[in-house]
């Protein structure tokens, strides 16, 4: 498994930037659908885009695609490849995740258990074994049919990657880490400005905004699939995650969060100890009204509540309202606002200069980007 398809997967729009964090890893790019980027390597670049990538849902490893009308096809091709080539005869498998759209194979319960007993079979017949003993290595295999497309690929990051191993505890409708990288990484921003969340619930933004300026691995502090599996060095790993240590830098300036809830404030505070960026943030309990800066040139981004998931709409409307009036304020500010409320910027009182769709799990949102008004 040296010459290997590797495909990291994102959330839909964010594709682009995902494709960026891999070239600038070194990677070149072999091709990008929806939600999923292409490119070649080896087991310890696995590993390496592992620990590095920060908006990667998953790491996975292509294994094969064919075409299958019927169950019987899907059987077929499943036994015909050699799984022996990647499976040790004590591995234990299963295929956890399947997606089918648009495929005369649509039960997923039917496919799990048809993959899982053509892979059986052909182990059993290459390693003469009457019966797998399933105790050693494990793997997750996950299907994707599309138009009756298979696609099989291992998952080799485990947990999805926006589990950095920081934020145990959380509010509701927390965002996830790696839709909340995404948008800093679409922001520009280095650590070399000022920087602000206003509403910053348990301190996602802030938090991953400082690991980008701290130029913190987003896996440090977690666990891996692979770690597991037989045929990756455990020492290779050891050794990437030293040198990712001793390229951490001291953060240039301090990254700003508020909440009107206390319980909040002391959440980002736990996780930001977590996440070892304490010394490059300060979140306090203010009201976002409040909020005033001296400092040019800053960089603002919100995730504010949507109606839908927190608060209700009235509440929420007087809080757009509030925070327009905030940010007339801060006239060398760039603000990013992720939004699902279809009247945000009505309420808000200025249209976006730009805005880009993203999901914020199944939800449909936009990313409204304001920018310094010159005069």
């Amino acid at each position: 498994m040296n010459n290997l398809t590797i495909v990291a997967t994102c959330t839909f729009g964010l594709e682009k930037v995902l494709k960026r964090e891999i070239t600038d890893l070194g990677y070149e790019i072999g091709k990008v659908e929806d939600g999923k980027v292409y490119f070649k390597g080896n087991k310890k670049d696995v590993m390496n885009v592992n620990l590095h990538l920060r908006t990667a849902g998953r790491v996975l490893i292509f294994i094969t695609s064919f075409d299958a009308h019927s169950f019987d096809e899907l059987f077929d091709n499943v036994e015909n490849y050699p799984w022996e080539d990647i499976f040790e005869k004590n591995a234990g498998f299963n295929a956890t995740k399947i997606s089918s759209v648009k495929s005369k194979l649509f039960s997923k319960r039917d496919i799990q258990k048809i993959v899982k007993k053509a892979i059986v079979e052909r182990l059993k017949r290459k390693y003469k074994l009457n019966k797998l003993s399933e105790s050693g290595s494990y793997y997750e295999l996950i299907v994707n049919i599309k138009k009756d497309k298979v696609s099989i690929f291992i998952n080799t990051s485990g947990k999805g990657l926006h589990k950095r191993g920081y934020r145990e505890n959380a509010l509701k409708a927390p965002l996830k880490e790696t839709l909340a990288s995404g948008i800093i990484l679409l922001s520009g921003y280095r650590g070399d400005r000022p920087f602000s969340d206003v509403m910053c619930g348990s301190g996602t933004i802030v938090i991953e905004a400082a690991m980008k300026a701290k130029n913190i691995a987003p896996g440090l502090n977690r666990e891996f699939a692979f770690e597991k599996w037989k045929d990756y060095s455990i020492k290779d790993f050891e050794l990437l995650k030293e040198e990712a240590r001793e390229n951490i830098k001291p953060a240039e300036v301090r990254l700003l969060g508020n909440d009107i809830d206390y319980r909040a404030i002391k959440l980002a505070n736990e996780n930001a100890r977590k996440a070892g960026v304490e010394d490059a943030v300060a979140f306090q309990k203010m009201d976002m009204k409040e909020f005033r800066s001296r400092k040019k040139n800053g960089l603002m981004i919100v995730n504010p509540p949507y109606a839908e998931r927190i608060g209700n709409e009235a509440e929420v409307i007087q809080l757009y309202k509030d925070f327009g009036k905030m940010y007339e304020n801060l006239e060398d500010w760039k603000l990013f606002v992720l939004c699902a409320h279809p009247m945000f910027q009505k309420y808000f009182g200025e249209k976006a200069d730009r805005n880009r769709k993203l999901f914020n799990g199944n939800m449909l949102c936009y990313l409204y980007q304001y920018y310094p008004k010159r005069k």
